[in-house]
């Protein structure tokens, strides 16, 4: 690992230090840990609401369908889609009584959402250069709109499925309404309308909307060390554990098999999907567990020491790619 790339790791834990320090001395003032005036919360509110909307429907609305590498998307998105569903469903069947309905979903998310900007893009400019890196913002142009799409699809339809009773059309009649009317899948839809009109957005709204979008990344990053300050560790590690093999080692060697030796992938090509698939946990899990008030400390302590641990785990997979197919 280049000497470019560990400074933009310690800038990323730089960052979630300034946020845990302004969480630790209560500099925003607020209730306590889990209530609605929870500075925390606030800021995840906002982000969920406003900059994370930004961002998805102006992705969205720009969005070059035809210039995309559908190929190495396929190689990319089918195993780690199957594999998060896959694991939702093992912590289901595994999740433990008052944990919620929504536990699941949230750990599913912790495992297999990659920080893809933060930390992907610069390994993929410092190792893989343009070539590597054009592949990488392709995947990440989908990233988050496939994964968080699909996660609050699953966790709508627990809640709905909670609430309704053993009303089967209610439930999906539920389900359907509060996953499209999210902050979430909602800009996602909206930006593929525009999309599919052809037009292309104004330049007042699409400034306005980038303007919007940047604050996404120092936010999710100041958020991270302030839900550290306000929420603290998890109180057991076992689950924990499970969720940094999930997203260090199984996620990546799952991509790796099914690209591979499944689709016949090889090269730069290759290298750059499972690198992605190998990053080390994003914020948008955070602001997921947050929006629905569960297991706040567990994905913020995964966060921290998965970015942690990324730098020893990178290499490896940096070492056995180059041993396996050389790009």
């Amino acid at each position: 690992m280049t000497w470019a790339i560990a400074a933009k790791l310690l800038a990323i834990w730089v960052a979630v230090a300034i946020g845990w320090t302004v969480g630790r001395m209560r500099w925003l003032g607020g209730g306590p840990a889990g209530s609605d005036t929870d500075p925390a919360r606030v800021l995840a509110n906002a982000a969920f609401y406003i900059f994370v909307p930004a961002l998805l429907f102006r992705t969205t609305a720009r969005l070059d369908t035809a210039a995309l590498p559908w190929a190495f998307l396929f190689a990319f998105f089918v195993p780690v889609l199957a594999l998060i569903a896959l694991m939702y469903a093992l912590y289901r069947w595994r999740s433990k009584p008052g944990e919620g309905v929504v536990a699941p979903s949230v750990r599913a998310i912790t495992a297999g959402f990659g920080n893809t900007l933060q930390v992907g893009l610069p390994v993929a400019a410092g190792v893989f250069g343009e070539k590597g890196l054009a592949i990488h913002i392709a995947v990440v142009s989908l990233h988050a709109l496939s994964i968080l799409t699909l996660l609050t699809a699953i966790v709508e339809l627990d809640l709905a499925r909670e609430r309704s009773s053993g009303n089967l059309a209610g439930t999906l009649l539920q389900t359907v309404r509060n996953t499209v009317i999210h902050p979430v899948v909602l800009p996602v839809l909206a930006g593929l309308a525009w999309n599919a009109t052809g037009l292309t957005l104004p330049a007042v709204a699409d400034e306005a909307l980038q303007s919007l979008g940047t604050a996404v990344v120092p936010l999710c990053l100041t958020l991270i060390g302030m839900s550290l300050a306000y929420y603290g560790w998890p109180r057991t590690w076992h689950g924990l554990a499970g969720l940094l093999v999930a997203k260090l080692l199984l996620m990546p060697a799952v991509v790796l098999g099914i690209a591979h030796w499944g689709l016949g992938l090889n090269g730069m090509p290759l290298a750059v999907i499972v690198m992605i698939a190998a990053l080390p946990t994003g914020s948008n899990a955070l602001i997921f567990a947050q929006r629905y008030r569960a297991l706040e400390a567990e994905v913020t302590a995964a966060t921290v020491i998965s970015t942690v641990l990324y730098v020893a785990t990178a290499p490896l997979w940096l070492a056995l790619l180059a041993w396996l197919s050389p790009w």
